[in-house]
């Protein structure tokens, strides 16, 4: 048995930022993770030199992570990505208008609605948020935006930055947050992929004392009102004040006994989990060069070449990404026919790609997030546990309203911090 002031189940970007954020302050701490490898869906692939993550990733500037990685002293090298975007619709590629040069060429709007849509991003570029009703994102975009070619436009766009198809439920605050920061600030592509963050977080927390531990499985918490030990295989034992559970709400329940008589059931039974299929690939080069960024409108997909903004590959090669989202409302998922959209998209876009792809990797469905801010959410989930004293929750689905990485880094400082207050305090 081994005793520490705090355990962290779970090694991704929440269990990490939550374990540095105590080390620094001179908490004895554990970071269990399941895995031969921390990081989660941060995790990197490398390709014979092509560096891949899982799925098109991107760090919101001016985003509670990109904030907390800054106060954490995390470093992150790489750069913005261009703006230029195409759309495609009907089966066409058409540019988005991003100045007065492009109102003029061939667009998907009509000049009044090209007008309207300009209209549309300087009203989401000043808009005070404080405004923005309890409702969900369909509900204001139906209210708010008359045209139907700019609502669709508006709908791919809050797609692209939440990696979420559920205008119907979404809370539309949040969403238009994140939109309201692509626009001010722009997204950070990081070089050698998001398994460089994961790298630096994993080397700051150890050099502060914490202890990682890979292929490090929990089986049980013991708490009977209270936190006691952290069970492991093989009898191996963590006896802690605290424990962050950074791990998805199912398996957050199944680690607490009679979890089905705490909050902690309940946010499990609230969640919803985001998926999608994710088509990476290296190209030799890119065929269509003027194709960069490009978001469906008629169809729920993305693309974006990487390597535009960050150093992927060791011989220039081209790291791209294509996304295709679920639709949350289907119960139903035709996994060959999501490979055959997403080769046509590619084919759309970038014609004779086959003959450049060195290489490739295909997720067909890859959980995104686990929960995010919907209007069948009755609170906002932890960071604790109140029927358990010294039980926290941290990850992506605990975001209050903050998504995807920033809800993982949010909900971690927010776990962290409830621990060195409650310490201070019970001193």
């Amino acid at each position: 048995m081994e005793r520490y002031d705090a355990v962290i189940i779970g090694g991704g970007i929440a269990g990490l930022t939550a374990a540095l954020y105590l080390a620094k302050e001179g908490k004895k701490t554990a970071v269990l993770e399941k895995s031969s490898r921390f990081g989660g869906r941060a995790m990197t692939i490398n390709k014979n030199g092509v560096l891949m993550n899982l799925g098109a990733h991107a760090l919101y500037k001016g985003g509670e992570a990109d904030k907390i990685f800054e106060e954490l002293g995390v470093s992150i090298k790489g750069n913005k990505p261009s703006v230029a975007a195409q759309v495609i619709w009907k089966n066409d590629v058409y540019q988005v208008p991003m100045g007065w040069r492009s109102l003029f060429s061939k667009q998907f709007l009509t000049l009044s609605g090209k007008l309207r849509l300009v209209k549309l991003m300087v009203h989401l570029y000043k808009m005070d948020l404080n405004s923005v009703p309890h409702e969900s994102l369909q509900t204001w975009a139906e209210r708010e935006i008359a045209d139907p070619m700019v609502r669709h436009f508006f709908f791919a766009l809050c797609r692209t930055a939440t990696y979420t198809h559920a205008a119907n439920i979404q809370l539309a605050r949040p969403v238009i947050r994140q939109v309201q920061r692509v626009l001010k600030e722009g997204v950070f592509y990081a070089d050698y992929g998001w398994e460089s963050i994961i790298n630096e977080l994993k080397s700051k927390a150890a050099q502060y004392g914490a202890k990682l531990h890979e292929t490090a499985g929990v089986e049980r918490i013991d708490c009977n009102g209270e936190v006691k030990r952290v069970w492991c295989p093989h009898d191996h034992s963590f006896e802690a004040h605290h424990v962050i559970m950074a791990v998805p709400p199912h398996e957050a329940c199944r680690l607490i006994p009679n979890s089905e008589k705490t909050s902690l059931y309940r946010w499990k039974e609230e969640a919803l989990s985001v998926t999608a299929s994710c088509f990476d690939m290296g190209l030799k080069t890119l065929p269509n060069k003027n194709h960069q960024f490009a978001i469906g409108l008629d169809q729920p997909v993305f693309f974006t070449n990487q390597s535009r903004a960050a150093k992927l590959s060791n011989d220039g090669k081209c790291v791209v990404s294509l996304v295709k989202y679920h639709d949350l409302t289907r119960t139903h998922l035709d996994l060959q026919s999501e490979k055959q959209q997403l080769d046509a998209a590619m084919d759309l876009l970038h014609p004779g790609w086959k003959k450049e792809a060195a290489e490739q990797q295909y997720l067909p469905k890859i959980t995104i997030v686990h929960n995010f801010p919907h209007t069948g959410r009755t609170e906002n989930p932890g960071p604790a546990v109140p029927e358990i004293k010294g039980i926290y929750i941290a990850g992506d689905w605990a975001g209050h309203e903050e998504l995807l990485a920033d809800a993982a880094a949010a909900s971690a400082k927010r776990a962290a911090m409830h621990i060195l207050k409650g310490d201070k305090v019970s001193v």
